[in-house]
């Protein structure tokens, strides 16, 4: 019983955690688009 929770809570853990890092890179991805150098044609 204890490892089928044990094996839950990393799965929670890494889901979090992949949740987190697919944030961080939309608001960088935001930023990159906000700060982008514009062509002066």
């Amino acid at each position: 019983m204890k490892k089928i929770l044990l094996v839950a809570v990393a799965a929670a853990g890494a889901a979090f955690a992949k949740k987190k890092m697919d944030q961080g890179k939309h608001e960088q991805a935001l930023w990159q688009q906000a700060t982008d150098n514009v062509d002066k044609a």
